[in-house]
């Protein structure tokens, strides 16, 4: 199989021919606004738009406490380097009682929060809204594509049939550095249902994960419970063993992230873990 094979779908794309059906989907369009985090999918969605429509395509960024600052100068440091139009806009999500509240529904009103505030650029400028949303993503639960399809946000991934496989493949195609960039889903995602999403926990997650990349733990997250008193440690399985090794130290980084109690997670890492609070399983190995 050739090297940039994608291998998604029945018919075997090379990365090459999914990246030319993303940018065929993408030239249906008069102007988008790009849902950017820099992460792989909405990096890969902000760079294609971007060659297909130019100055028509827009990379908007949501700030708000739930954004790692690490994550806000990378889409921004990443928006410089490929010449995007880039702008960030302020969401309110933890203004919102059924955010802060944080039920299952949390994603719904975070992407509500979203789409109120990138409305009046896009009836400004005559844009639709593009989410980053890939196939793999749809068997997740993830509400918050139910307020995209409410708001009638396009999805050109999904519609281009890529994976998250097929993500990395096409952005190591065409150069982008954040074809291996591990997921980072929103500090928010870390809290458990049903504990109160507060500026003050985001705030000691945020502290806590910049402290263990310091210690060499680039994939980590910290999940807090008990409203925010617990830090629940995952980790990719390689590194439980070193983790145990450095066990005072990791202590002393959640402790002074304001944690009371810190716990090691013997699963290791898997996205949406919280998720199983629900009744739906987490996404290992993603």
């Amino acid at each position: 199989m050739p090297r940039n094979a994608v291998t998604d779908g029945p018919e075997g794309r090379t990365a090459g021919q999914a990246y030319e059906d993303l940018c065929a989907r993408l030239g249906q369009e008069r102007r988008v606004l790009v849902a950017f985090s820099g992460g792989a999918d909405s990096a890969l969605l902000a760079v294609a738009a971007h060659r297909v429509l130019g100055a028509a395509a827009v990379a908007v960024t949501a700030v708000s406490a739930s954004l790692p600052a690490e994550e806000r100068r990378a889409a921004a440091a990443l928006a410089r380097r490929h010449g995007l139009a880039h702008v960030e806009v302020c969401t309110d999500e933890l203004t919102r009682p059924e955010y802060v509240a944080n039920a299952g529904d949390r994603c719904y009103h975070c992407k509500s929060a979203l789409f109120d505030a990138v409305a009046p650029l896009a009836t400004l400028s005559g844009a639709v809204v593009a989410l980053g949303t890939n196939l793999d993503d749809l068997g997740d639960h993830r509400p918050g594509q139910r307020a995209a399809a409410q708001r009638g946000a396009i999805a050109p991934l999904v519609d281009a049939r890529l994976t998250k496989a097929a993500v990395r493949d096409i952005s190591r195609l065409i150069g982008l550095d954040t074809a291996d960039k591990p997921a980072a889903a929103c500090l928010s995602s870390r809290i458990a249902y049903g504990d109160p999403v507060t500026e003050e926990v985001l705030a000691r997650i945020e502290v806590a994960e910049d402290g263990l990349h310091r210690l060499g733990f680039p994939v980590c997250r910290v999940r807090a419970h008990a409203a925010g008193t617990v830090a629940r440690l995952e980790l990719p399985g390689p590194d439980l063993d070193r983790a145990a090794g450095l066990r005072d130290e990791i202590d002393a980084v959640l402790r002074s992230a304001g944690f009371e109690f810190c716990t090691l997670d013997l699963q290791g890492f898997r996205s949406g873990r919280m998720n199983v609070l629900l009744g739906v399983p987490a996404v290992a190995g993603r």
